[in-house]
């Protein structure tokens, strides 16, 4: 491989790796906003079913995100 395909090519995969960081970051926020939302859904006495319903998720995955699993 010629040295200026290396340096794209590992800078390409340092670009890719810091975009996918970001991005996980993100997600990670945005898991734990949805176990708060949920469980306050819960605790203003929303059922895990009624959960489940307005979210299109199972009631035992709504289980499983608010006990953090």
């Amino acid at each position: 491989m010629p040295k200026d395909a290396k340096q794209k090519a590992l800078q390409d995969a340092h670009r890719s790796q810091t975009r996918f960081e970001k991005t996980q970051k993100q997600l990670d926020q945005d898991g734990q906003t949805r176990r708060a939302s949920f469980k306050q859904a819960q605790e203003a006495g929303a059922t895990l079913r009624e959960i489940g319903e307005v979210t299109g998720l199972h009631w035992t995955r709504i289980r499983e995100i608010v006990s953090g699993r």
